[in-house]
């Protein structure tokens, strides 16, 4: 009588081939920063670009730019700098995605300049906030009228870019937010 306990042929598992080493697992932290700091680009080059075309002139009128307000110049400069940081740390990102190891300093430089930049965005958002919302409103206190309902268009696009603007002060502090996190997982218990 045969015994029922004979135990079934293991598979041989074949090693992988020479030349060939596993793939590295996907860092979802570096991959999530990546993707943050492109949409801080896109949004900071729509909001400058949505800013400095929304030039109206009305009949028997002046014209409405941007750089007739300090606060809107203010403005188109903050978020052109975060666009131009954002070129920079993207392409720096998105190497350090491929090579983990290439500089660990990175990180905690990135978190510095994110938390300033934060506040130079969200600043700059405020007073364009500010001056869309005193033309949109008017200040009957100081006599100030309104004037989106004469300058309707351009009134818009400040409100569009305004609005973008405030997405790209969301986007840093999303980042700032996983740096601290990334960085806190770093720290030995």
């Amino acid at each position: 009588m045969a015994s029922s306990t004979e135990t079934p042929p293991v598979p041989a598992v074949e090693p992988p081939p020479e030349g060939k080493t596993p793939a590295a697992p996907v860092n979802y932290l570096a991959l999530a920063e990546v993707v943050l700091r492109f949409l801080l680009f896109a949004s900071a080059v729509v909001a400058v670009v949505v800013i400095v075309t929304s030039k109206e002139t009305v009949l028997n009128s002046r014209d409405a730019k941007f750089n007739y307000s300090p606060a809107l110049i203010y403005f188109v400069a903050a978020l052109s700098v975060a666009g131009l940081y954002s070129i920079i740390t993207t392409l720096l990102s998105f190497y350090t995605l491929l090579k983990p190891g290439f500089c660990p300093q990175l990180l905690s430089h990135f978190l510095i300049v994110d938390v300033l930049l934060l506040g130079i965005v969200s600043a700059a958002t405020g007073s364009a906030g500010a001056i869309a919302y005193t033309g949109l409103k008017g200040n009957s206190h100081l006599g100030w009228g309104k004037v989106c309902n004469v300058y309707d268009k351009f009134c818009t696009y400040v409100g569009a870019s305004v609005a973008v603007s405030l997405f790209a002060s969301i986007v840093l502090a999303l980042l700032v937010l996983l740096s601290l996190y990334s960085i806190s997982k770093k720290i030995p218990k």
